[in-house]
């Protein structure tokens, strides 16, 4: 694929989303870019939120991660599937009841200052290195496929993809991304597909024939019932509902999107339509890592080994069978797939986040429109340049980037998850002063567990450590009740 063909697949496609972010800027108000004027229509925001939760991870990890775990990434998502079920019926009534900007007021009313404060520092942790990574995937895989060739180096290409970012998104904020993600959704699943058919038509291989081979392949292996095992069922699928609950409804920046819709009940409609594309559209990326599994065996492509025989850089697999191997239509569709996330990965998590600092530590809502815009702007482009710092910290880590986050995302997520489920579901006091100390004794409590055990019994929590990290939230938190 030549240089100057995926730089104009670059130019058209940054032209559009200015375009529809020219367009979404006009008649906005001053909170806009927090709220979204709150007129989004539901199913707009189910389809976008797709792929902001695919973004460049699933749609590259999750293919490539096949290899190593077959297919038991399945049962996290049927756990995903019941943890939406709680942030539907749960979450989004409380939210809207309390006519949240920031979700994390709620912790202010419930129990105080200190705790609201931590608990949306937990957030902006976790969203700075979810979003951090999840770009650091997609930036590799342009740099591989455009910015190597120029001799543009890495730290620039991200510079690049972050100043296109806040192009157009320092106008309108969420109310803008609201329809650029929908179109990068498209472009993602558009990916999918059309590399499906290529495999299937360079395999001669009819649509049952395919369905054949996945099912019937040795990495078509969905429950794991060993119990020292990080992908045993139980594990992934507590670990799927905790998660989703708390990488989905305790997100500033998956919510913020649910509460542009108008009403609770379009915010409830969106998130069941949301979950049930999601899961479908993930177990379709499974699907695909069986078959570019077979169909790089075919053409005698070998992933290099790991010293206990796992596969190392899966995630280029994908990226190096669409590019290199597959014909041009694939290519071009695969990287218009791979910056859609590159953008969806990022914009609305740069949004997020500016939201949940400007609302949380910088009393936003009692600025006036000059002060917000400009407090707006200066934070939007701190929170650029921390995500670049993380970005370059992980620029050489190996293997599959999907793994990571939830591990990352098991000891962040965490002590919000425990601060929640104990809020919602006791009346118990607590003595404020003390939650910040709760919240961070408890990842490293959980941490040190499991190493423990993993050195000790062999036993691997897997991404069951946001369970016990948010086990250790709820019990530091009755050890400092009132009396």
């Amino acid at each position: 694929m030549s240089t100057f063909l995926i730089f104009s697949i670059i130019v058209i496609y940054f032209g559009m989303i200015m375009a529809i972010s020219y367009v979404t800027s006009r008649n906005r108000s001053e909170d806009s870019f927090f709220t979204g004027d709150r007129e989004s229509p539901w199913f707009l925001v189910a389809f976008g939120m797709v792929g902001a939760a695919l973004s460049g991870v699933t749609f590259v990890s999750v293919p490539g991660m096949v290899g190593n775990n077959s297919f038991y990434f399945f049962q996290f998502i049927l756990g995903n599937v019941v943890g939406y079920l709680f942030i539907t019926f749960v979450l989004i009534p409380l939210y809207y009841k309390l006519k949240l900007v920031s979700i994390y007021a709620y912790l202010n009313d419930r129990f105080g200052k200190k705790t609201y404060k931590t608990g949306s520092l937990f957030f902006l942790v976790s969203q700075s290195f979810g979003a951090s990574l999840r770009l650091l995937l997609a930036a590799k895989i342009l740099q591989f496929a455009f910015f190597d060739k120029l001799g543009i180096p890495f730290f620039l290409t991200v510079i690049i993809v972050l100043l296109l970012v806040w192009l157009y998104t320092n106008k309108s904020g969420i109310k803008t991304i609201v329809w650029t993600d929908t179109m990068q959704t498209f472009f993602l699943m558009l990916a999918a597909v059309v590399t499906i058919y290529s495999i299937t038509s360079a395999m001669d291989l009819s649509l049952s024939d395919s369905v054949n081979k996945v099912v019937s392949h040795e990495y078509f292996k969905v429950f794991n019932w060993e119990n020292n095992s990080g992908n045993n069922f139980y594990k992934q699928f507590i670990a799927g509902i905790l998660i989703a609950i708390a990488m989905m409804g305790l997100d500033q920046n998956m919510m913020q999107k649910t509460l542009t819709c108008k009403n609770q009940w379009d915010a409830q409609k969106n998130t069941l339509t949301f979950s049930l594309i999601l899961a479908l559209t993930q177990f379709l990326f499974l699907g695909l890592g069986i078959l570019l599994y077979i169909y790089a065996d075919s053409i005698g492509i070998k992933l290099p080994l790991g010293e206990q025989g796992q596969f190392l850089d899966t995630d280029t697999l994908f990226p190096n069978l669409a590019i290199n191997h597959l014909g041009l239509i694939t290519g071009v569709s695969f990287l218009l797939g791979i910056i859609a996330a590159s953008f969806s990965s990022v914009d609305s998590a740069l949004t997020a986040l500016t939201t949940s600092f400007t609302y949380d530590f910088l009393d936003m809502s009692n600025k006036t429109g000059e002060q917000k815009k400009k407090l707006k702007n200066y934070v939007l482009f701190g929170f650029s340049v921390v995500v670049f710092l993380i970005i370059m910290m992980f620029s050489g880590s190996r293997g599959d980037v999907i793994s990571l986050i939830f591990k990352v995302a098991g000891y962040t997520y965490g002590p919000l998850l425990g601060l929640y489920l104990f809020g919602m579901f006791s009346s118990v006091s607590v003595k404020d002063k003390w939650v910040p100390l709760v919240c961070v004794a408890a990842p490293l409590l959980t941490y040190a567990l499991s190493i423990y055990l993993k050195k000790s019994f062999n036993f691997d929590f897997g991404f069951i450590s946001i369970a016990v990290n948010g086990m250790f939230t709820i019990l530091g938190l009755l050890l400092i009740q009132k009396k």
